[in-house]
């Protein structure tokens, strides 16, 4: 039986479902992310955690984790973390911290390919 809450991969909309898994610091860090607007550093920060922690570049359309469905593996994927509250919170900050230097780097790059584009028109 195949769900329809499978996806190729983390669904932000399954956040809040997570919320009372774990203790009152993991509660803060959804109630932070579901706060912010659609795209934010933090959403994707979250996404990124829950990405690595759910294996989701290797799920596939027949695994079981995809047939149960994304909520379901994320629930268990939280539950099933050994480590405390804190080492999920130092997780999303050091997945933060990429997404920031990620985008970045990216923003650098645009800009100096703009400048390449621009003085090849000026050229012409």
């Amino acid at each position: 039986m195949y769900s329809n809450d499978s996806e190729i991969l983390f669904p932000i909309r399954v956040a809040p479902e997570l919320r009372d898994l774990r203790g009152e610091t993991w509660r803060q860090l959804i109630d932070r992310v579901t706060g912010t607007p659609e795209v934010s550093l933090d959403k994707l920060a979250f996404s990124l955690v829950l990405i690595r922690l759910c294996s989701c570049l290797t799920c596939h359309t027949d695994s079981y984790r995809a047939m149960r469905g994304c909520t379901s593996c994320a629930r268990q994927s939280i539950r099933r973390f050994r480590g405390d509250d804190d080492e999920l919170i130092a997780l999303f900050e050091r997945a933060r911290q990429e997404v920031s230097d990620y985008i970045e780097t990216t923003s650098e790059s645009h800009a100096r390919l703009e400048e390449v584009k621009s003085s090849v028109v000026e050229e012409n």
